[in-house]
């Protein structure tokens, strides 16, 4: 395993990180796309998490020297804290987390996710995170918002702020991660306050809106870049079949290589079902340079009418356009 150091960490990450999801047999992950409003609820955690298929998963990871894990809903956090109890890492590990029903669009009853502005509120969550995890703090809160936070409280970037500093003197949390689903001038604004440590974004050969401004702002603030989507939710090997490119390791190789060449980023946090998955995933680092069949199957891939029309429609998204 290879690991990287950012300026504001202070401690080596490596460079692929593990998801939390687990799939369906379909490939969709689990829990979200079972019951999403049960699923996004503090305190429901669904069954057969962390089984036995998810352990294998994660003892592959850890063999492999990853050190950084991503957990969203509280069925996941639950599965990685009872799993790294059940067969405890060789060396420290970094996990990145969410408040519950707090982030995004999951909580009809806060579409401006304006739960995280209170300090009271979030300082509840995070202490029943701790309490259901057993953790003695949140390395990564990961803090989810969309840009209408910002149009509902203008101040709401300062708030968020001062709560990632009252957290972090409380000692409930050591570092906070900038995210959102709403593009380039959100992560900006964020990445201004100076009070965030990392940045968490969807980033790829296909979805490479953030390289313009986002990731140099970040890096030049000593900031972690973590990412995710490197496959596009899968939609990489659909567009594989369209290049007539069935050979899933082999696009999936190309997909990583492409974005671990991104100086930037610190971490790719990969999505895994089974131990292959992964133990593919980190072989990468072996030998970073692309080889000539997964520089043509690349230039194949992007070619794709499929791939193309995502490329547009993602850069317009992340641009705001």
């Amino acid at each position: 395993m290879i690991y990287s150091r950012p300026g504001r960490l202070g401690r080596d990450v490596s460079r692929i990180g593990l998801g939390g999801h687990e799939f369906l047999p379909d490939g969709r992950s689990r829990g979200f796309n079972e019951d999403y409003a049960r699923a996004t609820t503090p305190g429901v955690i669904f069954p057969g998490f962390g089984g036995d298929k998810r352990k294998a998963v994660l003892r592959a990871a850890c063999q492999a020297g990853i050190n950084f894990f991503d957990a969203t809903i509280d069925s996941e956090k639950d599965a990685l804290a009872r799993n790294l109890r059940e067969f405890p890492p060789p060396g420290p590990v970094h996990i990145q987390t969410r408040p519950e029903g707090m982030c995004w669009t999951n909580n009809p009853a806060d579409p401006d996710n304006q739960l995280m502005a209170d300090l009271a509120l979030l300082r509840e969550e995070v202490k029943r995170i701790l309490a259901l995890t057993g953790w003695p703090r949140i390395d990564f809160l990961n803090f989810g918002f969309m840009g209408s936070a910002l149009q509902a409280d203008p101040g709401y970037l300062s708030k968020l702020s001062g709560n990632i500093t009252a957290l972090r003197e409380e000692g409930l949390i050591r570092f906070a991660t900038a995210d959102t689903f709403s593009g380039e001038e959100v992560y900006l604004r964020a990445i201004a306050t100076g009070a965030f440590d990392a940045i968490f974004i969807t980033l790829g050969f296909a979805n490479d809106g953030g390289l313009r401004r986002v990731l140099p702002e970040a890096v030049a603030r000593g900031m972690a870049v973590f990412t995710r989507e490197v496959f596009a939710k899968g939609a990489l090997f659909a567009w594989g079949m369209e290049a007539g490119i069935p050979d899933r390791d082999l696009l999936a190789r190309a997909a990583l290589k492409w974005l671990l060449a991104v100086r930037e980023v610190t971490t790719v946090v990969v999505g895994a079902g089974t131990p292959h998955e992964i133990i593919e995933s980190a072989r990468v680092l072996d030998d970073a340079a692309f080889t000539p069949d997964e520089e043509g199957a690349l230039a194949k891939v992007m070619a794709a009418p499929a791939c193309r029309e995502y490329r547009s429609a993602r850069l317009a998204e992340f641009q705001g356009k």
